[in-house]
């Protein structure tokens, strides 16, 4: 992984899709295997507690380019649910509202999205999740009815996927945190090639 800063407590790396970051030592957040962009790790315990806090108390702001599947009718709002395992296939998260019986005990998700370029068939959007759960994007995009494109557990059975995108258009584009020097810094990724080469492709079709 490239490095897009360092000092003594923290390393900020720009993550490609398909490596897996459950197993790295000390790392502050997750980043989903196909999910690409800015990953935070720290070097010792005490900055690990300062920053992941950080998190947990909503501090830190992540910001996300995710290319959607279909136009959304708002182009931009506020998704606010519960989000817990699905009974019905382990491997995902589901949208839970607060009077359903099941839902006690499941975690408030938060995320804010707009749009920033419409083409056919898709949105491109910012998104800003305000709080840290599994695969809350990926699931509260496919609440809306517009699954990230490329998403093959959130997204819909023969859903239209654009030319040449061979996984999930979803990539961590801004991290702004508080350093424990007190210093606040953003640390940004660029669009990786696989994803740019997919909008252009949607820009001329």
């Amino acid at each position: 992984m490239e490095i897009i800063y360092e000092d003594e407590n923290v390393r900020a790396l720009n993550k490609p899709a398909g490596v897996d970051v459950e197993s790295v030592n000390r790392r502050v957040h997750r980043l989903d295997k196909d999910t690409s962009g800015v990953f935070l790790t720290a070097k010792n315990e005490e900055t690990l507690d300062f920053l992941q806090k950080q998190f947990k108390d909503r501090k830190a702001e992540k910001t996300y380019l995710a290319l959607i599947t279909g136009n959304i009718k708002n182009k931009q709002g506020k998704i606010e649910t519960l989000l817990g395992r699905s009974p019905g296939d382990r491997r995902k998260q589901r949208i839970f509202l607060a009077h359903e019986p099941a839902a006690i005990g499941k975690r408030e998700a938060v995320t804010e999205y707009n749009v920033l370029e419409s083409f056919s068939g898709y949105d491109l959007v910012e998104v800003r999740p305000k709080t840290g759960r599994k695969h809350q994007i990926r699931a509260h995009m496919a609440y809306l009815g517009h699954p990230i494109a490329g998403d093959k557990l959130y997204g819909f059975k023969g859903q239209a996927l654009p030319e040449g995108l061979a996984r999930q258009f979803l990539h961590a584009s801004a991290l702004k945190i508080t350093l424990p020097n007190g210093q606040i810094k953003e640390f940004k990724s660029e669009l990786p090639n696989d994803l740019k080469v997919c909008l252009q492709k949607l820009k001329t079709s």
